[in-house]
């Protein structure tokens, strides 16, 4: 685990991968409720009035909430550019 990560997740992002958006809700329900879960927890973490160790963790798990969105919108970045380059392809070919 590198500084950063350890920093800013509290754990890899290899794990945040494989516990969050490989796990039975994101398959399920998709990565979208996973987010809304770890904010929710995050939330409610932070009414029942946080320790500093506690603000820590959300901090943490408010940044994992933030790398999953952002593989979301990477993946739909690639997926939307594949889509471009068939149509073009398919477009040559006609």
């Amino acid at each position: 685990m590198t500084e950063f990560e350890t920093k800013c997740y509290g754990m890899t992002e290899g794990q945040i991968r494989t516990q969050y958006m490989e796990s039975l809700t994101a398959k399920f329900s998709g990565q979208e409720m996973v987010v809304m879960g770890i904010l929710s927890d995050c939330q409610e973490m932070l009414a029942m009035g946080a320790g500093p160790r506690a603000v820590e963790h959300v901090r943490q798990q408010m940044n994992v909430a933030k790398f999953i969105l952002s593989e979301m919108m990477d993946d739909r970045h690639l997926a939307n550019n594949a889509k471009k380059v068939h149509h073009v392809k398919v477009k040559e070919s006609v």
